[in-house]
């Protein structure tokens, strides 16, 4: 499962919800993406450390860009950007779920409706 950066925001910012779904999931992917986007949001070294660690605690992978995921991230913004305002972060993350065969656990699903071949779990706070 490809984990979306506001699941871990929640995450982070102490949901019960979250943390139950992310303690479970030993073993999750997470876009390389989210991961720049969450250490944007940090304050210090010291959280970055601690991010840094939980990522391997939980057995965590980062999935880094490819061509094929940019190839697809390109498509769906040539798509839906004038229709839906599609994001680059949202087609990266996105594409990277498709490419990967992965569901993506979201509560942004609007983000990624439109695109047609991506598996969406939703997270509710």
């Amino acid at each position: 499962m490809l984990i979306d950066t506001d699941v871990l925001i929640w995450y982070l910012r102490g949901s019960r919800k979250a943390y139950n779904i992310i303690e479970s999931e030993k073993g999750f992917s997470l876009s390389v993406v989210t991961y720049i986007e969450l250490v944007q949001g940090m304050r210090n070294k010291k959280e970055l450390n601690c991010f840094r660690k939980s990522l391997r605690n939980w057995n965590a992978q980062v999935l880094y860009i490819s061509e094929e995921i940019s190839s697809k991230a390109m498509f769906y913004v040539e798509q839906h950007f004038l229709s839906h305002s599609l994001q680059l972060p949202d087609a990266l993350i996105g594409a990277t779920a498709v490419a990967y065969g992965l569901p993506i656990l979201t509560g942004n699903d609007k983000h990624y409706k439109i695109i047609t071949d991506i598996r969406i779990k939703k997270f509710r706070p």
